[in-house]
């Protein structure tokens, strides 16, 4: 009885025999190549035939895979397919992005310049709202701004000040290069006459023209009230 228990169970094992190593190989590597994540020896295991030995086939294909272009490497307990360290290069791509300043940054960006250095309380007085965190951190991200020295007043502020990468990104010198008031207006970028109490000076042949049109509007009042006193003095009785 124990003779036909023996052979009818080396008939079931042979009929689920292991398949070859080197087969065992290429289920191994078609199941790596087609996972993006690390696939442990139990999954491996669970997904091969009866028999197979994932662990034995995975160190064969690690050997072999040893000094090609892409290579088979243990994370933690599992197994994965990637590129080898040396060639990691190839797989980078550069792309300049593009990236446009907020209103209130370019607002901050142009106090900090013509102002420099300004702390914090300074560019929200002239601004007249108050400065998010998130700005300031976008400029100096951008490598525009940067910290200066604290200012010797209560608390210490600390100062922004534009940066060597900000100017060469303009194409200036230094900051006396901004352009001026005349400048910005030529270039519209500037209305001609600047909002009331904002402190900035008005050029002379604007001031000439201011008192041109002064003196018109006098010549015109005195004209208007010369005949008005013609007639009160023809009015007046004679002696």
């Amino acid at each position: 009885m124990s003779e036909e228990t023996t052979e009818a169970e080396n008939q079931i094992e042979s009929l689920f025999e292991a398949p070859p190593m080197a087969e065992q190989e290429r289920m191994v590597e078609a199941i790596l190549f087609a996972t993006a994540e690390p696939v442990s020896v139990a999954e491996l295991n669970a997904r091969m035939p009866h028999g197979a030995d994932a662990k034995e086939a995975v160190e064969h294909l690690r050997k072999r895979y040893e000094g090609r272009g892409v290579a088979v490497v243990k994370v933690d307990d599992a197994w994965a397919m990637r590129t080898a360290p040396d060639l990691g290069f190839l797989m980078q791509k550069e792309t300049v992005e593009t990236r446009k300043l907020s209103r209130a940054a370019i607002e901050t960006l142009a106090i900090i310049a013509y102002h420099q250095p300004v702390t914090r309380a300074e560019i929200e007085e002239i601004r007249g709202v108050s400065v998010s965190r998130g700005t300031v951190d976008q400029l100096l991200e951008l490598e525009w701004i940067k910290f200066g020295r604290r200012k010797m007043t209560p608390g210490r502020p600390v100062t922004y000040m534009v940066t060597q990468e900000f100017l060469d990104h303009f194409g200036l010198e230094n900051a006396r290069d901004l352009p001026g008031l005349k400048e910005l207006r030529a270039a519209g970028l500037l209305e001609n006459r600047p909002p009331p109490g904002t402190g900035f000076e008005v050029d002379e042949d604007e001031e000439d023209d201011a008192e041109d049109q002064t003196d018109m509007f006098d010549a015109g009042d005195d004209a208007d009230a010369r005949p008005e006193e013609e007639e009160q003095d023809e009015r007046e009785p004679s002696d």
